[in-house]
């Protein structure tokens, strides 16, 4: 027997087979480096928020391939948005008009639904002063502009899918 399965002895064989089923999934999940949404065939969402067009151009052209992508110019714009929808994962600039990054993220950070979203900061600000404040208000990384795709690309994944990078290590 295996060791999951001593927990449940005594629940009933529809929740035994449900357990099962459950973990095994999570198990292929984890293995296919799928997160929930690419098994249905859907995209995972990114909430693009930066005033400069170029960024959002290139951004979007980047991501657009494996993800779908919503652009926004500045922060008072991305909480509208957000008023009626959820991304997987937001990636803000720092110097915006209206509402800058900093109060973008400390209002994220204080709703229910969006309240543990992966934000990524991505500014031309390089110091470390500054990275600190972002981490403060709760973003999970900072990459400053100019960037290496790549990079991103691998912030993204790390968290999108965190228990694949658990995995690997």
């Amino acid at each position: 027997m295996r060791k999951h399965q001593l927990n449940i002895l005594t629940v009933s064989n529809t929740k035994k087979i449900h357990f099962k089923v459950v973990n095994n999934f999570l198990y292929l999940l984890c293995q296919q480096n799928l997160s929930w949404p690419k098994l249905n065939g859907m995209k995972n969402k990114i909430l693009v928020i930066d005033d400069e067009q170029s960024i959002c151009l290139l951004l979007e052209n980047f991501l657009n391939k494996s993800y779908e992508v919503i652009v926004k110019r500045d922060g008072l714009e991305a909480l509208e948005w957000l008023e009626g929808n959820l991304p997987d994962l937001i990636i803000c600039d720092i110097q915006m008009p209206n509402l800058d990054g900093y109060q973008f993220v400390d209002k994220v950070r204080q709703r229910g639904f969006t309240k543990h979203t992966p934000i990524i900061m991505l500014s031309g600000i390089e110091s470390s002063k500054d990275r600190v404040k972002c981490y403060r208000l709760g973003a999970q990384d900072f990459l400053v502009k100019p960037f290496n795709p790549e990079e991103l690309d691998e912030l993204i994944k790390k968290n999108l899918n965190p228990i694949h990078y658990a995995l690997k290590w």
